[in-house]
């Protein structure tokens, strides 16, 4: 009986050993995923600014040509001006309530 406990105590404690090396070994895995995923996410962020300011690019791009007269932008080159008007006219309008 004494025999069997020990036996029994041994493979639990084998388990246990192969439990905590698993434990160790997922643990150590996360770390690193956790470290790939903060890497990736600093990538992203850097390529989402990189994208945004090629955008801006491409806008000022397209005004400076429409500005130079080039035909295909024409109609961007008055849409632009006309948001320029109704933001003047909404300045003018505001100064006026203010009693300026």
């Amino acid at each position: 009986m004494l025999k069997d406990l020990e036996n029994n105590f041994s493979i639990l404690e084998k388990k246990i050993l192969a439990v905590s090396k698993n434990y160790e070994n997922l643990n150590e895995k996360f770390l690193e995923l956790n470290q790939e995923h903060d890497e990736l996410k600093m990538k992203y962020e850097e390529e989402r600014k990189r994208n945004q300011v090629l955008a801006e690019e491409q806008k000022d791009i397209k005004l400076y040509s429409a500005i130079s007269g080039n035909p295909d932008h024409n109609r961007l080159m008055k849409n632009h001006i006309n948001r320029l008007i109704k933001e003047v006219d909404y300045c003018i309008a505001e100064l006026q309530n203010s009693g300026l």
